[in-house]
């Protein structure tokens, strides 16, 4: 079976899904340089986090976006000068990680899916999570962001926060059994994610996920 962070059938059934439901579906760089969703409005997080254990670095906004030790996402870029963008981007990298929190918990209610998306982004993520609930799979292994880029709106309400996944060491494992998928490593591996973030109003530096982009087998990033 391929490797993939969902087996090919799933997620090619995903794919199209994603693409009506996260905006233009394709969308490519270059294109047009204005951001997509820049002035959108973004929602209040209507639940709190619940207490938790968990280290204060895995709380950032009072939220837990912990993982367990298998499952490791790492960020490898550069923070932005820009203040907004900055923080924009730590906020993607959350979303990211609430993405995954949410398959491990197996829930599509988290309260860091709350606080980091709203909605295109809250959808694409709950398709993201619902897929892998439905194949009773969950994740393992090391998925890697890199070349990571910002660019903000002109009025300052929404910042895209671009950047590369490596996902060829990031494997589904079966939640009955717990048998590692693995496949050979090929270009279906790399994507290319293109995120719309925008500032909650009555939040204290918060941003969330309002659009998601993906270019899939997007050889730049190899």
């Amino acid at each position: 079976m391929k490797r993939r962070s969902l087996p090919v059938a799933a997620a090619l059934a995903t794919a199209a899904l994603l693409l009506t439901a996260c905006g233009s579906g394709n969308d490519k760089s270059g294109d047009n340089d204005k951001i997509a969703g820049a002035g959108q409005g973004a929602e209040t997080p209507k639940e709190s986090a619940s207490p938790s254990e968990a280290p204060a670095g895995d709380k950032p906004d009072g939220v837990d976006v912990s993982l367990p030790s298998d499952m490791d996402l790492v960020f490898d870029w550069d923070k932005p000068k820009d203040k907004n963008e900055a923080a924009a981007m730590d906020d993607a990298a959350n979303y990211v990680r609430a993405i995954y929190r949410g398959v491990d918990k197996r829930t599509t209610k988290d309260a860091a899916l709350v606080a980091y998306s709203t909605g295109d982004g809250t959808r694409y993520a709950k398709t993201q999570i619902d897929a892998r609930l439905e194949g009773d799979w969950t994740a393992t292994g090391t998925r890697r962001h890199y070349q990571a880029t910002t660019r903000s709106a002109p009025n300052g309400s929404s910042v895209e926060v671009a950047f590369c996944v490596d996902s060829s060491k990031f494997y589904s494992k079966e939640i009955k059994t717990g048998k590692v998928l693995k496949g050979a490593p090929s270009i279906t591996d790399f994507d290319y994610f293109k995120i719309i973030m925008v500032k909650l109003p009555t939040g204290d530096g918060l941003w969330q996920a309002s659009k998601v982009f993906v270019e899939a087998k997007a050889a730049k990033c190899q």
